[in-house]
């Protein structure tokens, strides 16, 4: 049936009714932000629109003006309080303005704000020195750069050199940076502008067990299964890895050079502007085994997935028991300060020697201290345990949402704290639902306090990415905030049936 919308006065009062009391109280914060006293909003808005690059566009359509945080909470300017459960775009690992954070940075800006590689200091030795300490032991040459996208280009040139071969292979729905060679690599529309892309970058078919030709309940490495598919796979053995691996091999066949030299096969471990896609379960392993066996290097993006977000590992890459020649990382690395780095091996790393390569800010001494300093954070408040324990609850209370409400919800998934909801049109076909309808089910979740990311190719997925240090309480609240929104959007576009039921009222 076709839905019916409902007249607006009759909309607005099922609004208010779903938004009123029985909306649990927002979790309780011991920190009280001080008044804002910045410029007017209208200022910050215009200065917005006609100062800063177009393309940066607000998330709402009434666009919040955040002026401080604490630890999982952000302010706005008229002193409203939200529950950050998007993390500055999965980038603040440890919580807003971790106070152990601020006395690092202030006390190394206080002896030493800036120097370059010309000259060693001993902050990038300590740094360097704990991060490799928490990698495989053949990744043990560290090289510090700005972000994610840098990370991206730097592994591209390294696997170039090494293997003297041009072809990096990535998949489709994927986002690995938004400069020029990662744009390339970069397999969704909306992140690509109509411009002549550099050689060597070739997509493949997304191994996405949801939304693709192949895969069901069994087939992925998370809590919950994948919203209303069944498959014969066992816990043992995956069908959809078959079949997503064949389609792989189609590339060496038709896309590579007769001899099958690659330079390198680059992945997220869970796709995260692609809407927290995971693959099948053993899927990347037998991508690896290939790519090693024709001479390629495996780059492994842990921008999003890394420093103990999916719970129950460090890296992501652990969760799919592969070892990667070359990890990206950026993002939560700093808790929000601009830094990004690239972990390979001492032989990879050597190619590097055959010109001069050279970062300005990469290794700064207040980025190192920072760095250093969330490592601690995460070992010393046990926030890797923490993403385990709040995500596979949420992931949960999520799900038995998703089986409340089928007809809008279609997919839950992820692991610890990296975690997507899709929602759809038609849980037949998975259509995904509209995208104004999309925005309004977003809005309404801000407006209820909760600020959550979008993700996908339609922008159909809610990204929940929290700080790590959420609490269980934090979490209810999100799920019946979204409950709620979905129920908003449910009395708003009835179907036929249903709308002969509401004008009888």
């Amino acid at each position: 049936m076709k839905p019916t919308i409902l007249n607006t006065s009759l909309w607005n009062q099922l609004r208010k009714l779903c938004t009123s009391s029985t909306l649990p109280e927002i979790p309780s914060c011991p920190y009280n932000a001080p008044a804002y006293q910045g410029a007017e909003y209208e200022r910050v808005k215009n200065s917005y629109a006609s100062n800063i690059s177009p393309s940066v566009r607000p998330f709402y359509k009434e666009p919040l003006l955040i002026h401080q945080g604490r630890s999982q909470w952000l302010w706005d300017h008229k002193g409203k309080r939200y529950l950050d459960m998007f993390g500055g775009i999965v980038t603040v690992s440890v919580g807003h303005c971790h106070p152990k954070l601020v006395a690092a940075a202030t006390e190394q800006m206080s002896k030493l704000g800036h120097t370059t590689s010309i000259y060693m200091h001993p902050r990038i030795c300590e740094y360097t020195e704990k991060l490799i300490g928490k990698m495989p032991k053949e990744l043990d040459v560290v090289y510090l750069v700005n972000s994610g996208s840098e990370a991206t280009e730097l592994a591209f040139l390294m696997a170039r050199l090494y293997t003297g071969s041009q072809d990096i292979i990535s998949l489709n729905n994927c986002y690995h940076g938004g400069s020029y060679a990662s744009s390339a690599s970069t397999a969704m529309s909306t992140w690509r502008f109509p411009v002549c892309k550099p050689p060597g970058h070739i997509h493949v078919m997304n191994p996405d067990v949801y939304r693709g030709r192949w895969g069901g309940s069994h087939c992925r490495d998370s809590p919950v299964s994948p919203g209303g598919r069944k498959c014969d796979c066992t816990d043992d053995y995956c069908l959809a890895a078959d079949k997503y691996f064949a389609e792989f091999e189609e590339t060496f066949r038709f896309e590579l050079p007769n001899d099958g030299s690659v330079a390198a096969f680059i992945a997220e471990s869970i796709q995260g502007i692609g809407g927290a896609v995971q693959y099948p379960k053993t899927y990347l392993k037998k991508v690896y085994d290939l790519i090693h066996k024709n001479g390629g290097l495996c780059i492994i993006d842990e921008v999003q997935t890394g420093f103990g977000r999916t719970g129950e590992h460090f890296w992501g890459f652990q969760g799919h028991g592969v070892q990667p020649d070359i990890v990206t990382m950026a993002k939560g690395i700093g808790n929000g300060f601009p830094m990004g780095a690239v972990v390979t091996t001492s032989e990879i790393a050597q190619h590097l020697n055959k010109a001069l390569h050279f970062n300005t800010f990469g290794g700064n001494p207040v980025a190192c201290a920072v760095g250093s300093t969330v490592l601690d954070i995460i070992e010393e408040e046990g926030l890797q345990q923490n993403s385990w324990k709040v995500g596979t609850h949420l992931l949960h209370r999520l799900s038995a949402l998703r089986l409340d409400h089928p007809t809008v919800i279609g997919d839950v998934r992820g692991k610890g704290l990296m975690i997507g909801v899709e929602l759809i049109s038609d849980p037949e076909t998975r259509k995904p639902l509209p995208h104004e309808q999309m925005m309004e089910i977003f809005e309404d979740i801000k407006n209820m306090g909760v600020l959550l990311g979008k993700g996908g190719l339609d922008t159909n997925v809610l990204r929940i990415k929290p700080p790590m240090c959420v609490t269980i309480a934090d979490a209810d609240f999100t799920v019946e905030v979204i409950k709620r929104a979905i129920e908003i959007h449910q009395d708003k576009y009835l179907t036929d049936k249903e709308s002969v039921f509401c004008s009888a009222i």
